[in-house]
């Protein structure tokens, strides 16, 4: 599973106020829906945020993985934002989080749901890319960043 598969420059956003984790998710509801014809934002966040009352996403390093599952889709999606200051995402850490990528998948999927939190989990676990990213001014940056870190380590 590579990361730049599930993200397109058109889900990324960079300095993006949010005040909370609801927000947070709010903002990454709406660019994976204004992205996606068949999508609806409340679809999205409504996922996103049934699965956070299961358990918190933050991974700790100021890093979430925010991820659902969609009736309306067959493919996995993703997003990405950096926010401009640190939320409380419940991280086992105590992190503010200012980094989130949100996975959607299928509802039906289950190995490909796996695959890809395990590749986020991976290049997020990287201190150096991490700063990076917080460092990136805009998402063409990021995008390059991903692929870089992608030819950096393939599957």
């Amino acid at each position: 599973m590579q990361v730049t598969d599930l993200i397109t420059a058109d889900r990324i956003d960079c300095n993006v106020e949010a005040s909370s984790k609801k927000r947070a998710l709010e903002a990454l509801s709406k660019l994976i829906s204004d992205s996606e014809d068949t999508i609806s934002t409340n679809d999205v966040f409504d996922s996103l945020l049934a699965r956070e009352r299961l358990g918190a996403t933050g991974v700790g390093y100021g890093v979430a993985i925010p991820h659902g599952r969609l009736k309306n889709t067959t493919q996995t999606l993703g997003a990405f934002v950096k926010l401009n200051q640190g939320v409380d995402f419940d991280a086992a850490d105590r992190q503010p989080v200012d980094l989130l990528f949100a996975l959607l998948v299928p509802e039906e999927s289950t190995d490909e749901h796996l695959k890809a939190l395990a590749a986020l989990a991976n290049m997020f676990s990287d201190s150096s890319f991490r700063e990076r990213l917080r460092n990136a001014s805009d998402k063409d940056e990021i995008i390059a960043l991903l692929l870089e870190w992608q030819s950096a380590h393939p599957n």
